[in-house]
């Protein structure tokens, strides 16, 4: 048995498939972001850490960051190097597809550098996350990270 279909059913079946296709990818380059969160400053301080959980459905890197509290914003991981360990910048940092990345401090996190003002706890920072899947494409998500205190203990990750 087949299925068959006039000429006026095309136009419908193609824009269901647009729908789908848009869909899919839509959901496919989303990437779920939580537990975001800043580390105060004292007065004088011009940098801190953002920390987050990212997850994503498909592959893809986190190639940037930016909040308008900070006039520079970096993905950082912190390296051993000669029994010391050391902070430096990354240009990408992959979010492989099903596999949860830990932003958290001693590995992976965001540095908000040239701060405009100290943050104090309870503050809410906006940073907007940039996103490249395999192809090249970027999107871009905005995520409010709440500020904790300097001596707040680090939560665990809530899988």
């Amino acid at each position: 048995m087949g299925v068959t279909y006039n000429r006026t059913m095309k136009p419908h079946i193609l824009a269901v498939a647009a729908v789908a296709a848009f869909v899919a990818a839509s959901a496919a380059a989303q990437v779920t972001i939580t537990n975001a969160w800043v580390r105060g400053t004292v007065a004088s301080q011009k940098a801190t850490g953002a920390f987050m959980q990212l997850a994503s459905g498909a592959d893809t890197s986190l190639v940037g960051v930016s909040s308008p509290v900070a006039k520079i914003s970096e993905i950082h991981t912190m390296v051993h190097e000669g029994g010391v360990m050391r902070m430096r910048a990354i240009a990408s940092l992959p979010v492989p597809a099903g596999k949860p990345v830990e932003l958290a401090p001693g590995g992976y996190h965001l540095m908000l550098l040239d701060l405009a003002q100290p943050l104090r706890e309870g503050d809410k920072v906006p940073l907007t996350l940039t996103f490249s899947d395999k192809e090249g494409k970027k999107s871009t998500q905005e995520v409010t990270a709440t500020v904790r205190s300097l001596t707040a203990p680090v939560a665990k990750p809530q899988h």
